[in-house]
């Protein structure tokens, strides 16, 4: 059983920033071994365009890595919707790997391929649930406050 002083250690370890923050990094680890795998073996993904570039690859990833520490930050002060839009959106860049599939079936994937493609789907997804929960609590909480009694 906890004792009373582990309390504060453990309310803070599960605040809703850390959380977030958790699968925000969740997914930006898998969406880096998504990029990195690409980048690195690039010449042998199936149909990509011929003008991709490994630099091209890595610098798309930082726009993306951007946009969400972007979203983190505003989450952190105080412009809670706007933060969790912003992250919203970078969890939704984690479905472009599916674009793979658009251009070559599954099959023509090696299965390291699909293994990053499908984790950073995986880790994309979880963040929004997270974001859409935290989204809905946040909503709840206010209307609750706003409530006569």
């Amino acid at each position: 059983m906890c004792s009373r002083a582990a309390d504060p250690f453990i309310e803070t370890l599960m605040s809703r920033d850390h959380v977030l923050l958790a699968f925000i990094l969740v997914y930006g680890a898998a969406s880096l071994g998504h990029f990195v795998h690409n980048a690195v073996y690039l010449e042998l993904y199936p149909n990509l365009p011929t003008w991709l570039t490994p630099l091209g690859v890595l610098s798309s990833w930082l726009l993306i890595a951007a946009t969400g520490a972007v979203g983190y930050w505003l989450f952190r002060k105080g412009l809670t919707v706007v933060g969790l839009g912003v992250i919203a959106l970078y969890a939704a860049l984690g479905f472009g790997g599916l674009d793979h599939y658009a251009v070559a079936p599954v099959s023509a994937h090696s299965w390291v391929m699909n293994a990053t493609i499908v984790g950073e789907v995986i880790a994309a997804s979880a963040l929004l649930v997270v974001v859409a929960w935290m989204g809905f609590a946040g909503d709840q909480r206010g209307r609750a406050a706003n409530e006569p009694q």
